[in-house]
């Protein structure tokens, strides 16, 4: 039998496992609800009794598969296999993650953090078409990334290479939670597009239905602001043409110093899809040099809620070789 891979993509919601060929081909996908209660100790035991049940269920065993890969939210130790400060699993404290699932399954495990492991998965079987240098930057909650250079995963010295969420664009912005003032992640999240209406609406003095919205308090998304953009309201417009103007400034810095065939963007946010990306790529060319500005291409994320579970199996690869 052909040996497989397993990908787990671990959310503060939900947990979701994947079955791959080697090839990166999923073959059977499930989710379990993350349970994270008392200090998030159901967590690590969760999983490995869904696996164990799946191999099992599958007529299966452990030596059907090279490893386990896993992305995890947190602060990630990669010799260790270690997590700590994952504030949404409620783990404040050292997860010592790869010694409990090796015990638990007697499957060999690595981890890595989850922009990491959605960039692999994008390199790999997505947008970045297996290409050794891409950048992966998504737009959620908050702006993570991960950067693939030379066929090597970035991690730095202290494992934040690729938080291009904390990439200065505006040294007089909002306060951003790192600390710093005038990150991307202020502007370009989806709470930062909706900071940034609410910001922008004081000083637009046109009429304008999303001005009315934000002037009435009302609950507005991000997703509420591409629309009347698209819808051709004038002040979404002039807040969406903001928010690619820092995007593009930020993937432009990006792009000149490092050069990827391509910048993936992917998230939330990016389901606003070619609106989005075609007034990103502009700004993208106004902040490059004619060298990058015809090599590195501004793309969208092609695997959705997928690129998680193929990045983080490909993890596992390395198991292959060892």
């Amino acid at each position: 039998m052909e040996k497989k891979i397993i990908g787990i993509d671990l959310g503060g919601t939900t947990i979701k496992f994947a079955i791959l060929t080697l090839d990166g081909e999923i073959q059977q996908k499930w989710s379990i609800e993350t349970n994270i209660l008392d200090e998030g100790s159901h967590i690590v035991p969760d999983i490995i009794e869904s696996i164990n049940h799946r191999i099992s269920l599958y007529g299966m065993s452990k030596s059907d598969f090279v490893g386990i890969g896993m992305g995890t939210p947190g602060s990630v130790d990669l010799e260790k296999g270690t997590v700590i400060g994952a504030y949404n699993l409620n783990w404040t404290t050292l997860q010592p993650v790869k010694e409990q699932i090796e015990a638990g399954t007697g499957i060999v495990y690595a981890l890595d953090n989850d922009a990491n492991v959605a960039a692999l998965g994008e390199r790999w079987k997505g947008a970045g078409e297996n290409d050794p240098n891409v950048v992966f930057i998504t737009l959620g909650t908050g702006v993570g990334g991960g950067i693939i250079a030379e066929g090597v995963l970035l991690h730095g010295t202290a494992g934040c290479a690729g938080e291009i969420g904390h990439a200065t664009v505006d040294p007089n912005g909002f306060d951003c939670t790192c600390g710093k003032k005038g990150c991307l992640e202020t502007v370009a999240s989806a709470t930062g597009v909706v900071r940034l209406a609410r910001k922008l609406s004081e000083e637009y003095a046109g009429d304008a239905e999303l001005k009315q919205a934000v002037d009435d308090g009302q609950a507005i998304t991000s997703k509420d602001v591409f629309e009347y953009a698209e819808n051709g309201d004038a002040f979404a417009l002039m807040v969406v043409d903001r928010v690619c103007f820092y995007l593009g400034l930020a993937l432009g810095n990006i792009g000149n110093i490092l050069n990827p065939s391509s910048i993936v963007i992917g998230g939330g946010v990016s389901a606003a899809g070619e609106f989005l990306r075609g007034q990103v790529e502009s700004y993208f060319k106004e902040f490059t040099f004619p060298q990058v500005r015809e090599s590195t291409k501004i793309k969208l994320a092609e695997l959705g809620n997928e690129a998680g579970v193929i990045g983080a199996a490909s993890l596992a690869l390395k198991f292959i070789e060892e």
